[in-house]
């Protein structure tokens, strides 16, 4: 396994009427994050949010190309990212929902006290496969090919790449001591942003490169 220190590149906020950061999307040009009752799109050149969306948004948050997902309490919500309007639920798998992300037609669904990760269908929020973890899950993206997810417990948090069948850790980044985790995405290329629960903000993490 791989193993060392992240390396935090920046923060964005604190932000004004934001208790928490739940979960983490990026639809290529804003980072959506969810503070409980909105939505925010923030433009993470500027660091300004430039959207808010009143809709439940308790955990985590994916987009899937067209429409954001958002887990609202025992619901997840396809979200029209233009108008914030509910186009359609499925059920939430049952558990601590945290994170959500989108990749390969499915959802996959961080169960925090579970500790696992759920891949669902996004039509009927069947489950097609259990990943397990031996921490507490919160944020999940996949990144070419990679699955990551974040981990939250007491005072230490890092991010994971595990392997997708077997849910064995390939590589592990901590975090310092007291930062952590609550929603996890790729932009696609070198960089997560990381929710930072009830700091308010969202932190830039260095994905490492690949030779």
């Amino acid at each position: 396994m791989k193993h060392a220190r992240a390396e935090i590149l920046g923060q964005y906020g604190p932000f004004d009427d934001v208790e928490a950061v739940h979960g983490v999307s990026y639809d290529g040009t804003r980072v959506w994050f969810a503070s409980g009752d909105h939505l925010n799109g923030l433009d993470p050149e500027s660091g300004d949010i430039v959207a808010r969306l009143a809709t439940l948004a308790d955990a985590g948050t994916a987009f899937d190309g067209q429409h954001l997902w958002q887990i609202a309490g025992s619901d997840i919500r396809r979200i029209d990212p233009a108008t914030g309007d509910v186009l359609g639920t499925i059920p939430a798998p049952e558990g601590s929902n945290s994170g959500l992300a989108w990749a390969e037609g499915s959802l996959w669904v961080g169960d925090y006290e579970g500790r696992r990760i759920r891949e669902i269908d996004p039509g009927t929020g069947a489950v097609r496969r259990v990943i397990a973890s031996d921490r507490f899950v919160t944020g999940v993206t996949w990144v070419e090919g990679e699955l990551w997810h974040g981990t939250w417990e007491g005072a230490e948090s890092d991010l994971r790449r595990i392997d997708p069948v077997s849910g064995t850790v390939l590589e592990r980044l901590d975090m310092p001591e007291g930062t952590g985790v609550s929603g996890l995405e790729s932009d696609g290329h070198d960089r997560f942003f990381c929710g930072s629960g009830g700091g308010a903000t969202v932190r830039t993490v260095r994905r490492p490169g690949r030779t």
